[in-house]
């Protein structure tokens, strides 16, 4: 463990001298921080920026948010995925105002015990905006750390994570603690690369990398192999009246739950009765350009169809404007690419 403090100094001087410029850097207020860890979850930093800015314009306080309706922070996260991680901001919104009155919570178990916020976001947001001397250990962390020391531990167990997150506690610097966090992720970002192409050549930490003296870098970190996807075929349908288009409300479990969709079946469902369930009688089908999307776990192909509907009943489709729809309801981007086919049709 005393070697691991060897890195401190050089990983700190090096982090002030070449760390991006990054909106949610300029900060203390553990709010923004916040949004901008749970949106960097599984998702690019370029990609977040300007859903940040947006999300924090349009609910610039943690008032804000607990009182927002769910239509509205969904369709601010329309595109990020894992919407689960919005809602869980909202209900943590809810206890900050609640249990709270209003103010983060600065200690680092209270943090835990908001809804969504596990070890990493609790480290990342308690030692960045309240200098609390916890690690935040996410992928980047782990891969540094694995090759620094040649750790053989797979990172993808929660046993690995734990150790680590241990191990990270006891050298953390009591004065600079946000900035080990950031310095470390910042080098796995930008320097550490996964996928067999980390800069070694300009790594401030090199000398007291192990995996490096090995000649190893390839070989950490150690990660088991995923299970294959699991595939699912559906037909979708972009269905139009000549006015409206429909869309589709989810299950409120299970993938995507309680989003909306356009509305679906498994593939094996014929038409015309894949189309009846949705209360559309009659219309004419017109084959659209072919999708696939992958999820963690599933792959969706999708058989598309441009639907023009000139008879249907009421079911539970619900039938908007495109202005209405665009303005007010987030749809997940498994379906964004049909969507724009099929307004380009109806234009």
């Amino acid at each position: 463990m005393e070697h691991l403090k060897d890195i401190i100094n050089p990983l700190l001087q090096w982090y002030q001298l070449n760390k991006r410029d990054l909106p949610w850097r300029k900060t203390k207020d553990p709010y923004p921080i916040w949004v901008s860890e749970i949106m960097l979850q599984q998702t690019r930093v370029e990609a977040v920026k300007p859903y940040y800015e947006r999300f924090l314009q349009t609910l610039p306080t943690i008032k804000n948010l607990a009182e927002a309706d769910e239509e509205t922070i969904l369709k601010l996260w329309e595109g990020l995925g894992y919407y689960s991680r919005v809602r869980n901001m909202q209900k943590a919104a809810i206890q900050v105002m609640e249990e709270h009155k209003g103010q983060f919570p600065t200690d680092h178990k209270k943090l835990l015990s908001l809804k969504g916020i596990g070890p990493y976001t609790a480290g990342a947001v308690g030692s960045i905006a309240f200098n609390l001397p916890v690690p935040a250990v996410d992928g980047n962390v782990l891969r540094v750390m694995s090759r620094i020391t040649a750790d053989a531990a797979d990172i993808s167990l929660q046993s690995t994570k734990k150790d680590w997150e241990e191990r990270l506690t006891e050298i953390m610097p009591l004065d600079h603690p946000g900035d080990m966090n950031q310095a470390l992720m910042e080098l796995g970002a930008t320097v550490c690369l996964p996928n067999g192409a980390p800069k070694c050549e300009i790594c401030p930490v090199r000398k007291y990398c192990e995996a490096y003296r090995r000649g190893a870098t390839l070989v950490y970190p150690v990660k088991a192999e995923k299970k294959p996807r699991t595939q699912e075929h559906l037909n979708v349908f972009f269905c139009t009246d000549g006015n409206k288009v429909a869309i589709h409300k989810r299950p409120q479990k299970g993938l995507l739950s309680g989003l909306w969709e356009l509305p679906n079946t498994n593939e094996e469902i014929a038409m015309p009765a894949a189309l009846q369930q949705f209360g559309i009688l009659q219309a004419e089908i017109t084959p659209m350009k072919n999708r696939k999307h992958i999820f963690t776990h599933v792959e969706w192909h999708m058989n598309c169809y441009f639907v023009t509907v000139s008879d249907k009943t009421e079911t539970d489709l619900l039938w908007l404007s495109v202005a209405e729809a665009e303005k007010s309801f987030a749809l997940p981007s498994a379906f964004r690419k049909i969507w724009q086919e099929g307004l380009g049709k109806i234009k």
